[in-house]
């Protein structure tokens, strides 16, 4: 079996697969992609088994912002194999081949949505609520003025604004890449929407199609009330992504399962290294001391003199690291502490590995719980 990055005369074959294992919009998904001058072949990894493509993945290109500190990221998506080819760990070889991949490119973080359970046996944990889809109990009445159509790709920067706009409140936020735009406009697999009000854009949403059942409306962003309103009216989904708050009181009660995308820390040095802005700001005030943070198989340090971070000192096991004033986190939970809604205060009340040790205050402010909102290429 060749484990290989996909070449152009492969198009066709990938494409084929994943139509078998997944639905026929993401067969078309993975033709604007692979044929695309921003992403391309480089971007999708493959399973061969002489002249057939048995398994495959894609691994795009992600920018995740936290504290307005851009951290580039990778984001695994389409991964099938052939109904003969499973249970031969080719995903897992494919999962390898992404990470390196990744590495090359210069994520620090790798993230995935998708099976239960699965992406765990990589390296990859639960971390980042994904928000909900609810039931559409009362349909808000259409707003005058207002008028629906597609987007097309002249709207491209009036829909980056709208989003950026929506997520601005968010500690942790990703939004659409100008090439993720095109490909979501081309895509058969949902529809992105404009409101315009007199002719301006006010508004816009994308919604899922209708021969999938019931129909969903999410990313959902306007410039007020009324032109929210309006895109729920005029495309009248079934379910509606949570998102806005004047859409809060139309929707059902919020389920008590949970989604969340799943985070891989490949490096952690190197991530911590990238976030010192981040950790700086956060101890902004607080008196100068040296921090410990013990990860029991390794742990690192670093002096806080009131201004600045001093260097990260990393060493091995430090199993108490109460003891030496320090708090201790257990390395798989370190993704969801970065980027989750609990930070240490929340997360020391789930799990016993995770604690503030002595230095409690000091803790809360370095780890503090983190809202997100992340556009992704399909809708969750």
């Amino acid at each position: 079996m060749d484990i290989r990055t996909s070449r152009p005369e492969d198009v066709d074959r990938v494409a084929q697969l994943i139509v078998s294992r997944l639905d026929p919009g993401d067969g078309v998904d993975a033709r604007l992609l692979m044929t695309d001058p921003d992403a391309g072949c480089d971007w999708v990894g493959v399973a061969a088994d002489g002249d057939r493509i048995v398994s495959t993945l894609t691994l795009m290109d992600e920018t995740v912002a936290l504290a307005g500190l851009d951290i580039p990221a990778g984001q695994v998506e389409q991964v099938a194999t052939d109904v003969e080819h499973e249970g031969r760990g080719l995903v897992r070889q494919l999962m390898g081949w992404a990470h390196d991949r990744s590495a090359e490119r210069g994520h620090l973080i790798q993230f995935v949505m998708g099976v239960p359970y699965f992406y765990r046996q990589f390296g990859y944990v639960y971390s980042i609520p994904v928000k909900q889809n609810r039931a559409l109990v009362k349909t808000p009445q259409p707003v005058a003025g207002h008028a629906l159509r597609r987007a097309t790709e002249a709207d491209i920067p009036v829909l980056q604004a709208l989003q950026d706009a929506a997520q601005r409140d968010a500690d942790l936020r990703m939004g659409h890449t100008t090439p993720c735009w095109r490909w979501l406009l081309h895509r058969t697999g949902s529809t992105t929407w404009v409101v315009e009000r007199d002719g301006v854009p006010v508004a816009t949403g994308r919604s899922t199609p209708e021969e999938e059942g019931d129909v969903v409306l999410g990313e959902i962003a306007g410039v007020d009330d009324d032109a929210v309103k309006a895109l729920v009216a005029l495309v009248n989904p079934a379910r509606v992504g949570e998102r806005h708050p004047a859409l809060e009181p139309l929707l059902a009660d919020r389920a008590p399962e949970l989604d969340q995308c799943m985070v891989r820390i490949p490096d952690v040095p190197e991530l911590f290294e990238h976030l010192r802005p981040v950790f700086t700001r956060r101890l902004r005030g607080h008196e100068p001391t040296e921090v410990v943070l013990g990860f029991f198989r390794t742990h690192v340090r670093f002096p806080w003199d009131g201004e600045e971070i001093g260097p990260f000192e990393w060493g091995g096991t430090l199993l108490g690291p109460g003891a030496v004033g320090g708090a201790g986190i257990a390395p798989d939970l370190l993704a969801p502490l970065l980027f989750g809604p609990h930070g240490m205060d929340g997360l020391r009340r789930i799990f016993s590995d995770v604690y503030p040790g002595p230095k409690t205050e000091l803790m809360m402010r370095l780890f503090p719980p983190v809202t997100s909102d992340l556009l992704t290429f399909y809708l969750p």
